[in-house]
């Protein structure tokens, strides 16, 4: 109808379709190419964009309202043979669910598959100790330009409290979370990268990470703190896996110290595996009182420049022990504007209270002789639990714990308890 239209007003009309006015006509052309530089007046409803022309005639508005007609019959009739199709399936439709969930299962299991076919996975054990040999973030690992650096991890019921320090941008986060997502990925029947992997089956799995206030619900930086932590020590419990990244850096460094060893002292009761994280390196003198703390840090190398600057260069290496890089905020004044006097005594004073602390907190003999029985125990209680070996590697072994033992006791206990 509209070729017809088109050729007996000589005009270059097209069809065109919207789900407001369904079918219409256009006209793309300026007003000197139509006749009397007006269009027919058999053509209505007629608007104007830019150079186009947009119009129906009477006999498009009825071929529109036919075909809205058919479209409502085939509504009706859809309608009509999907409900009969519902009461037919209707006593099957379980067998729907069923098949939904074998197609979900079957996807899910073919991503593992998957997974660990193109990457270096490995299977995981299930035991009561958290090991894992050169494990590596899995996300990290697929978005990364460079190869991450894979790090070890090691969790027992003796040693079931990990106090990690180490610069900012150090990667203390980024393993902390790396640890998480391998114990998900190993719960829900995934291989896990890593070269070898073991872990404890966790109930839960509590996380304290990050630093972002909640506009919403009126709570500070601070407060959401308080909230998250408030929330593990009341759920949490000995099958648990709990995460914390810095907590108390949302006030002032003496109340964060002092809610951050509260919050340790009640964790440690329990026989949940801690991982936290904190640049609190007073929290790291909790082993001398509590020999299933361990302290890990993340190395730095220090290098200095042909100019004489020191550039700081981050391995992302797990280490044992604390961290030795300490007054960040004096190393960030030396480059300021500060007079170099204030630096100065800044540095001496620092120093001195910070001799006063160390002093305090020494570890006396008896509770390195207790800390030392503590970790000969729990390794014995573990090889009596788990060992594979043979005799003669068994006796290996034990000598190589007699020594490790002999060389944690201070020198008079030891002579003490030969005599």
């Amino acid at each position: 109808m509209i070729t017809q239209l088109a050729e007996k007003y000589s005009l270059p009309l097209k069809t065109s379709f919207s789900s407001v006015r369904g079918f219409f006509i256009q006209l793309n052309a300026d007003c000197s190419t139509l006749p009397n530089g007006q269009l027919p007046s058999e053509f209505t409803k007629v608007t104007k964009t830019r150079n186009t022309y947009s119009f129906t005639s009477a006999d498009l508005i009825k071929m529109n309202e036919r075909c809205q007609e058919s479209l409502r019959e085939i509504y009706h009739m859809t309608y009509l043979i999907v409900c009969k199709l519902l009461n037919e399936i209707y006593e099957h439709i379980h067998c729907l669910y069923k098949l939904s969930d074998i197609v979900s299962m079957l996807d899910m299991l073919l991503s593992f598959a998957h997974a660990c076919t193109i990457s270096d996975y490995v299977r995981p054990e299930f035991t009561d100790t958290l090991a894992i040999k050169q494990g590596r973030h899995p996300i990290l690992e697929k978005i990364a330009m460079e190869k991450p650096v894979s790090n070890n991890a090691y969790l027992t019921e003796g040693s079931n409290f990990l106090i990690i320090t180490g610069p900012n941008m150090s990667g203390k986060s980024t393993y902390l979370k790396q640890i998480a997502l391998c114990q998900i990925m190993a719960q829900i029947g995934s291989y896990v990268p890593a070269e070898y992997c073991s872990f404890r089956i966790a109930e839960q799995i509590f996380t304290r990470i990050g630093m972002d206030d909640d506009i919403e619900t009126n709570a500070s930086t601070f407060m959401k703190e308080m909230k998250e932590i408030t929330y593990i020590i009341q759920n949490a419990n000995d099958k648990s896996l709990i995460i914390i990244d810095e907590l108390g850096r949302g006030t002032s460094a003496e109340e964060g110290i002092g809610i951050c060893y509260a919050a340790c002292e009640y964790l440690l009761n329990l026989k949940a595996f801690t991982l936290f994280a904190t640049h609190f390196l007073e929290l790291c003198h909790m082993d001398a009182l509590y020999p299933n703390v361990e302290n890990y840090h993340f190395e730095v190398q220090h290098v200095r420049s042909s100019a004489g600057k020191e550039k700081i260069t981050y391995t992302y290496t797990l280490s044992k022990g604390y961290t030795e890089e300490k007054n960040y905020g004096l190393k960030a004044a030396e480059v300021s504007s500060l007079p170099p006097s204030i630096i100065l005594d800044a540095k001496a004073i620092t120093n001195h209270v910070a001799k006063q602390i160390l002093d305090r907190q020494k570890s006396t003999p008896e509770m390195m002789k207790h800390r030392a029985v503590y970790h000969l125990a729990m390794r014995l209680v573990q090889t009596a639990r788990n060992s594979q070996l043979d005799s003669d590697s068994l006796k290996v072994y034990l000598k190589g714990l007699k020594k490790k033992y002999t060389a944690s006791c201070p020198a008079s206990e030891w002579s003490d308890e030969q005599h």
